[in-house]
């Protein structure tokens, strides 16, 4: 387990109260998670960037020690969104470098759409562009990968599947999906068990599936091409999304930098921290020297 001397801290946003860890002081850099993931995903990037940034991971709303409203337009991306954009207000900040995975990609990919002002640099891994993810939804090789989504819109049976045995398959999701067995030790598949095992965080993990996913402004909205500075880190052995959902990202963001990280799973700064970091300092700097 890596050791942070990170703070914990409650902020305020939207009307909730979110979960956040924070480490360092300078320029903001805002961490969202993904699935069925909390703050903690970050730990070998917050020491790192915290160095010279003010590096906040948050748990997204119905994750771990945040907020869980009830119901699902609670989970919409348009409330998630207004959630990242009072973080950002409320740390007293007018913009943020933005860095997310999964879940936490599709929220960062979507903020900036309709915040790029407040988006200094853009940073995702593992989550293709909305409209490629909409695209890639509607050819069989996808829809394949895809399945656990139509799973998760049942009711019920998503919950007790994933608490059965202790939240046990919460913990084979990291084990076994890994290339590098050895990225996840037996504590930090306890720490994703114990985050889930939160009351009401399963459900309202899983309403982010059942509030967005199979909406059909995923399918009919136009997205503007994005003048953000961005990012796109891909691992090539994601079992649930395809390394073609990458191609032709250039026509939707006009400054794009794409990096794979072969012989990697979904989880890829977590299973290969160094590159990622790597390939993160390397983008930000030729940024800021541009």
């Amino acid at each position: 387990m890596v050791i942070l001397q990170e703070q914990h801290q409650s902020i305020a946003t939207n009307g909730i109260q979110l979960h956040a860890v924070t480490q360092g002081e300078g320029p903001l850099m805002l961490m969202l998670h993904g699935f069925p993931e909390f703050w903690y995903s970050w730990r070998h990037q917050i020491p790192e960037f915290a160095k010279d940034h003010k590096v906040v991971a948050i748990d997204l709303r119905g994750y771990n020690d945040s907020d869980k409203p009830e119901g699902l337009v609670a989970y919409r991306l348009s409330e998630l969104i207004q959630d990242v954009r009072g973080v950002i207000q409320t740390l007293g900040y007018q913009r943020c470098i933005l860095v997310g995975h999964d879940w936490g990609g599709a929220i960062a990919w979507t903020f900036a759409d309709a915040y790029p002002a407040m988006v200094e640099r853009l940073i995702v891994l593992n989550l293709p562009h909305p409209a490629k993810f909409a695209a890639g939804l509607r050819t069989p090789q996808q829809l394949f990968r895809s399945w656990y989504i139509f799973f998760f819109q049942l009711p019920l049976l998503p919950e007790l599947a994933l608490q059965a045995f202790g939240y046990q398959l919460i913990a084979s999701m990291f084990q076994e999906l890994a290339i590098d067995k050895t990225a996840f030790s037996s504590a930090d598949l306890q720490a994703y068990q114990q985050a889930a095992a939160k009351p009401g965080a399963l459900t309202a993990m899983i309403n982010y599936y059942r509030a967005n996913i199979l909406q059909p402004e995923l399918f009919s909205r136009q997205w503007d091409v994005l003048q953000v500075p961005t990012l796109l880190i891909w691992a090539e052995d994601d079992v649930a999304l395809g390394k073609e959902l990458t191609d032709g990202t250039d026509a939707y963001v006009q400054d794009l930098t794409l990096r794979y990280i072969p012989n990697c799973s979904h989880w890829v700064q977590q299973e290969k921290p160094q590159l990622v970091n790597q390939y993160m300092r390397e983008f930000l700097q030729r940024s800021t020297l541009n």
